[in-house]
């Protein structure tokens, strides 16, 4: 590999992009600082591109100055996976200004896009055609579809559609040699050898840069009905679930579960949102059903799931939306939770997966664990309990130092928790990916066979080892 000093990789990033678009001073903490302020890298050069070509020149440009890159959507993620080291020789390519919709094949149902397509851009794009893009999270308003698919996320209505895999068709990436595959293919079928882009869907940029893909749509709902029930414990929760399943069928999309305390931090930091039904039960849960047929047959089916609830008692209350705005309101409530906990203060935040059946069971061992080991302790647990994954998030005793909390509990509470994440066949990452945050644990929780198989891949696809180095399988 030829040396080079940093003016000549200026130069050459510059000829690649544009000067305007190669970042070395000023404020850059918009691409330094990760969404959680948890840490502020330096960065060697933030660069634009502005299309596929120019993605590829500027990675040709940093393989040849050995200059590793930090691949970046709209900056986020939660577990430092999209932001420079402190090192200063990290070059954060930002793929902001690739934010086209190349093509939408109504009778294909599919969507072609830049990879910096801001998601909520898409529901719209897809809504002005008179079609559905399922992929909605809370950050929907600024992360790119680059992330979505670099971490796999998973967001509120897995239940229905599954994560952004399911929801992909085909991709395209600029490798790490500077080399363009083309995969933006709209077949669903294709069984012409390895899948490769399953590949690179949820690897967090370690392996290739996505840089556009072919996504499904749907047709829209004829109805979408919104309802909040009380229900009096987890294990009520997952029973109302198989109700769900059993009255609504597919038009199931939206399963949420809320702890009381979750909500009450709502209430306390946002009382304009005026959260229902939560002060005299542990777990509020929200659901959507979309029907096909009618708002009239919607109801009907959704009334009688509630009827069914509130008679097994596995819901002691229930609210049904009247419209689209008060659904809006409801859904606000649920998406402000983790707003809320971060007024509250700094806290200890896990995106964890455990089959359904178990969650009651987990919830409750790890409750009484945390409570035995650290009194006091505060749990903001909610989630997409539909399929299986919680935010179980750890909050500092009422009254006391949130920031030092963070600094000396968390490698504890973590191991805490993901010890009983693994006795009960879970995951220790749902939707976030690994990034920096949990690369050095991650050893510890997949087997040797898993991380040997993955390093193999990261090897043959990156041997440079420039592509977001460190981020999931470390360095």
């Amino acid at each position: 590999m030829t040396a080079s000093t940093p003016d000549t990789l200026l130069t050459a990033l510059r000829a690649a992009v544009g000067e305007a678009h190669v970042l070395t001073e000023g404020d850059l903490s918009a691409w330094e600082q990760d969404w959680r302020k948890r840490t502020r890298g330096k960065a060697r050069a933030v660069v634009r591109p502005g299309s596929t070509g120019e993605v590829a020149a500027v990675v040709r440009a940093c393989a040849q100055a050995g200059a590793p890159i930090v691949p970046q959507g709209g900056n986020t993620g939660l577990v430092v996976g999209g932001v420079p080291d402190e090192s200063g020789r990290e070059v954060v390519l930002s793929l902001t200004r690739m934010n086209r919709v190349r093509a939408i094949d109504a009778d294909n149902l599919t969507m072609t896009v830049d990879a910096g397509c801001v998601l909520q851009n898409l529901q719209q794009a897809a809504e002005a055609a008179g079609l559905h893009f399922p992929l909605s999270l809370a950050a929907e308003g600024s992360c790119t579809i680059g992330g979505n698919l670099a971490t796999n996320a998973g967001g509120t209505q897995v239940v229905r559609f599954g994560n952004t895999r399911e929801l992909c068709l085909g991709l395209e990436v600029v490798t790490a040699q500077g080399e363009v595959w083309d995969g933006l293919t709209g077949l669903r079928k294709d069984n012409t050898g390895y899948d490769l882009r399953d590949l690179f869907i949820g690897s967090e940029g370690t392996l290739g840069i996505i840089t556009g893909a072919t996504m499904k749509l749907y047709p829209q709902p004829a109805a979408t009905l919104t309802a909040w029930a009380a229900v009096p414990s987890m294990q009520a929760a997952v029973q109302l679930l198989g109700l769900a399943h059993r009255h609504l069928g597919a038009g199931l999309t939206g399963f949420e579960v809320m702890g009381q305390f979750a909500l009450s931090l709502v209430d306390r930091h946002m009382p304009q949102l005026r959260v229902p039904l939560y002060r005299d039960t542990p777990y509020c849960v929200l659901l959507d059903n979309a029907d096909t047929e009618s708002e009239a047959h919607a109801r009907g089916r959704f009334e009688a799931l509630l009827e069914a609830a509130l008679e097994a008692g596995c819901a002691t209350d229930a609210v049904v939306a009247e419209n689209l705005s008060q659904a809006h309101q409801l859904w606000h409530i649920r998406e402000s939770i983790p707003l809320a906990q971060a007024e509250e203060g700094l806290n200890i935040k896990h995106d964890i997966s455990v089959p359904v059946s178990r969650i009651p069971a987990y919830c409750e061992a790890t409750d009484a664990l945390l409570a035995r080991e650290i009194p006091g302790v505060r749990l903001v647990n909610f989630g997409h309990l539909g399929d299986g994954n919680l935010h179980y998030n750890v909050q500092a005793p009422e009254g006391g130092d949130a920031a030092a909390f963070l600094r000396e509990q968390e490698e504890r509470v973590n191991t805490l928790v993901y010890d009983q994440v693994a006795a009960f066949g879970g995951s220790i990452s749902a939707e976030h990916g690994i990034g920096l945050l949990k690369a050095h644990k991650l050893p510890d929780y997949k087997s040797p066979v898993a991380l040997g198989l993955m390093r193999a891949l990261k090897q043959a696809l990156d041997p440079a080892g420039l592509l977001n180095p460190g981020r999931v399988v470390g360095r």
